[in-house]
């Protein structure tokens, strides 16, 4: 899997998932869309995908029609019968079948849109932010949670209790904030990285939630309400004592 994140304003990027066995194809859709501002994964075939699946979330996914083994229409059919935070996701069909019973073939598997080869990389980024309009607006956090012992109040970054008041920063309250909209459901690093703006580096989720425990638990090093899953990421507990 590949990552990368090229955008200097505050903006959270939407993420994308391109699927496609060549080579030279999936490089250049990626690179083409992380110029316009897109956080940017690449799997080589279905089965890859479906392992980056497993560990983070996406806003849309690109995904070639034919590939080896498994092509992806059949790959959107399967995606769209499961039941997790990806079987809903966006997706934009890219294809050398440009017949209309293949285009209705593939809206029927379950996509969201498709495009033909060879095609203009602009109409991609038109199609995808159109798609990306469509999708439900995200979860709006309340501006007051409870964790705890701390009342968590998002319009001003800070944890209190009573009349103790602790100020969180922007990449702390991004992180709390990004969890709390999971409602209990666990993030992995790239997603978080994703949601939050960050480096999509491993070791700058793990330094932020290391910050954010310290102030949230009253033992950072057993964590009872950000705490860790094993080979998956962060989840959040926001259940009172």
């Amino acid at each position: 899997m590949e990552a990368s994140k090229e955008n200097t304003n505050l903006a959270v990027l939407s993420h994308i998932l391109v699927i496609d066995d060549d080579d030279r194809i999936r490089e250049l859709v990626a690179r083409y869309l992380r110029e316009h501002d897109f956080f940017v994964s690449t799997a080589e075939n279905a089965g890859q995908a479906k392992e980056i699946l497993a560990l983070a979330e996406y806003d849309a996914l690109v995904v070639d029609v034919m590939m080896p083994g498994q092509d992806g229409m059949e790959f959107t059919e399967e995606l769209r019968q499961q039941n997790n935070v990806n079987s809903d996701v966006p997706i934009l069909l890219l294809t050398a079948m440009g017949e209309t019973e293949d285009k209705i073939k593939g809206l029927t598997s379950g996509a969201d849109d498709y495009l033909s080869k060879p095609f203009d990389p602009r109409e991609l980024v038109l199609r995808l932010q159109a798609i990306l309009r469509r999708k439900p607006e995200p979860k709006i956090i309340e501006k007051e949670v409870q964790i705890g012992r701390w009342m968590y109040h998002s319009s001003y970054n800070e944890l209190l209790d009573g009349e103790i008041r602790v100020k969180l920063t922007d990449g702390e309250a991004n992180l709390l904030n990004a969890l709390l909209a999971q409602n209990g459901n666990v993030m992995s690093r790239v997603s978080l990285s994703s949601a939050c703006n960050m480096d999509p580096n491993t070791r700058t989720i793990d330094v932020q939630v290391t910050r954010l425990r310290r102030k949230l638990e009253e033992d950072s090093n057993m964590p009872r309400y950000l705490q860790t899953v094993r080979g998956k990421g962060y989840v959040l507990r926001t259940e009172k004592r």
